[in-house]
């Protein structure tokens, strides 16, 4: 039986024997209807454990369900922490807006005028990326860049320097382009205006101004809670733990670690629901800076891969039929973690996992929670056309590279279209290459089966664009991939 951790209302009411909780507004969430379903839908999807929060004006409903580590059979409980990957982002992105609150930053300042070690192998580019570009993606920087700075207080001044030789995904300001690399410059930035680590940053400037007991970035932290373990394996069975709990290096923090408890990040979201106040009334950032980080951007051609229309300045933008709402994605060596904010509706959702199908019990336990509690009707799931549009495939043809990875677009012997997705240099021992079949949606939108067990659902978004310089580029994974023959 899971435990579940609640307000000291709803314990009170479940003392008296009822099955939920009003909010302060009256609206009533049913503990244990959702905790059946979590329950319900962790089992169906093989997910070893989850936590779920939800935001209901200022009330935060905890639950839990499943195990910490199959190996070890520990219960998974409301204050235990997970990896939150991306979602990381979010994070470095609101301590960036705190830093221009208080006047020590300009968002359309050029990276290089307070990063002057901040470098890309080209020259001009390097001159006119802007903080704001690199927030939203749109500096043109790329995301697969493995670097190891070590674990000294020097790692992100490590990882820039060696950045300065890394290839764009495309040029400043033409597209989107999700992009790990900007959110460690970003990182650094941050040191620089701070005199602090990232880490420490956080930690003075967020976690302890909101509360955050159970939010930390160093495994040695940790190690004083419940913590979640990596799980890997196959669609449609049980997975292992992961030979590793996490591969990170330290200076990948402020593009991917976070490790928090559904309800710490939960709190973060009141954070920006609250229009920039923390719980005792300390203003963290103000009214115009929320504003900014959800003002949308620049628009997603890949709409599927993490649910986008657009995207701010950090948060991830989406548009349910009239509703708009935000918040992130996260992935870390099989943990999986998502963030939903609806501001019309007052609510938030944060769901944590340790791994098996993940996105599919994210889709079925938000779509859900979303209709019944901010009228939010989700999109259907991605899949082929039921009936596949006729397509030119000739201008697709051809190679696609960037930093890490080299694509191949060809055709079968029966002339389908088929994708060759390839690791190489730095990340060449991420993944053998990846075979997949490609299905039309659209004249550029595909359906990529035989993505292999790291991918969670059936079938993965491969998109096709052009740049507004002309250049046409392949989108797999939010990445923007030139086309290069």
């Amino acid at each position: 039986m899971s435990e579940t951790m609640t307000s000291n209302a709803e314990s009170d009411w479940k003392a008296r024997g009822d099955l939920g909780v009003r909010d302060l507004t009256g609206r009533y969430f049913d503990v244990d209807r959702w905790q059946h379903r979590l329950d319900e839908l962790r089992a169906a999807h093989h997910v070893p454990g989850a936590s779920l929060a939800v935001v209901i004006d200022k009330q935060v409903h905890e639950l839990a369900s499943g195990v910490l580590h199959r190996g070890t059979g520990v219960a998974v409980t409301p204050d235990s922490v997970f990896l939150s990957g991306s979602i990381a982002k979010v994070y470095t992105a609101t301590l960036i807006m705190r830093l221009a609150d208080e006047g020590k930053l300009d968002l359309q300042a050029p990276v290089v005028d307070v990063l002057p070690e901040f470098a890309t192998p080209d020259p001009e580019a390097t001159k006119t990326i802007t903080v704001r570009q690199l927030l939203s993606h749109t500096g043109g920087v790329t995301n697969d860049f493995n670097f190891d700075g070590g674990r000294g207080d020097d790692c992100l001044a490590q990882y820039v320097e060696a950045a300065r030789r890394v290839a764009l995904d495309c040029p400043p300001g033409t597209a989107i382009s999700y992009g790990g690399l900007g959110y460690i410059v970003l990182g650094r930035v941050i040191e620089r205006l701070t005199g602090l680590t990232w880490d420490q940053a956080l930690k003075n400037l967020l976690f302890e101004p909101l509360g955050l007991e159970r939010s930390m970035t160093l495994p040695e932290d940790a190690l004083r809670f419940r913590v979640a373990m990596s799980h890997l394996g196959q669609s449609g069975a049980d997975p292992d733990p992961a030979p590793s709990w996490d591969l990170m290096p330290r200076c990948a923090g402020p593009a991917g670690r976070v490790i928090v408890s559904a309800g710490d990040m939960a709190r973060f979201a009141q954070l920006h629901l609250a229009g920039g106040l923390a719980p005792d009334g300390t203003r963290v950032l103000s009214p115009d800076a929320v504003a900014a980080m959800r003002h949308r951007e620049v628009d997603v051609p890949d709409k599927w891969t993490v649910s986008a229309d657009g995207w701010g300045l950090g948060w991830t933008l989406y548009d349910w039929d009239g509703i708009t709402g935000y918040g992130h994605d996260g992935a870390a060596i099989g943990q999986y973690a998502y963030l939903r904010v609806v501001p019309h509706a007052n609510v938030a959702l944060a769901l944590m996992t340790n791994g098996g199908a993940a996105r599919l019990l994210y889709a079925d336990l938000f779509r859900d929670l979303l209709a019944e509690l901010a009228g939010v009707t989700m999109p259907a799931p991605f899949a082929p056309a039921p009936v596949p549009p006729a397509i030119d495939l000739t201008p697709l043809l051809g190679t696609y590279k960037r930093e890490g990875v080299v694509i191949t677009v060809s055709r079968d012997d029966d002339g389908s279209p088929h994708m060759r997705y390839e690791f190489v240099d730095d990340m060449k021992d991420m993944s053998p290459p990846l075979e997949m079949d490609l299905e039309p949606v659209t004249e550029t939108v595909f359906a990529a089966s035989g993505a292999g067990p790291s991918f969670s659902e059936d079938y993965m978004p491969v998109v096709f664009s052009t740049l507004t310089n002309g250049t046409q580029v392949c989108y797999v994974g939010m990445r923007a991939t030139p086309k290069t023959a």
